[in-house]
């Protein structure tokens, strides 16, 4: 007795490893998504136990540890930062001025800042901090 083998051609399309393909795609996106690098000013905030996240329209300025100042990610001084101030309060809407001084940042340079800030019309400050995570 004679067995032949009929040798068929698949007619379908198996989807099976372009689903698996696809999957993996999407894991590796997924992960690597989280590694995007966030722009602006390195700074390590003080941590509190009791902070409040703030949402208004709010003016930033950022001490770093090495004394350079910024406002609103733009680099600036202690002479030209009461000018630049007045600027962005001429708006005539009471803004916060958010305060983000690294930890290291000696006390006197903030209350210079704050002070600066005072005297170009500022009214409502923030000091910007991290929570303590438990």
């Amino acid at each position: 007795m004679k067995f032949e083998s009929e040798q068929k051609y698949l007619a379908t399309f198996s989807f099976s490893s372009l689903t698996d393909i696809v999957l993996l795609l999407l894991i590796f996106f997924l992960l690597s998504s989280s590694f995007i690098i966030q722009p602006g000013i390195k700074v390590t905030l003080p941590k509190t136990r009791s902070a409040d996240v703030h949402s208004e329209k709010s003016i930033y300025i950022t001490i770093s540890r090495h004394g350079s100042i910024y406002l609103n990610d733009q680099e600036s001084s202690l002479g030209r930062l009461g000018a630049e101030l007045r600027r962005l309060l001429v708006s005539g809407e009471k803004q916060v001025i958010v305060i983000r001084a690294d930890r290291e940042v000696p006390l006197e340079l903030a209350v210079k800042v704050m002070d600066i800030c005072k005297a170009a019309g500022g009214e409502k400050f923030l000091i910007a901090t991290q929570p303590i995570r438990e």
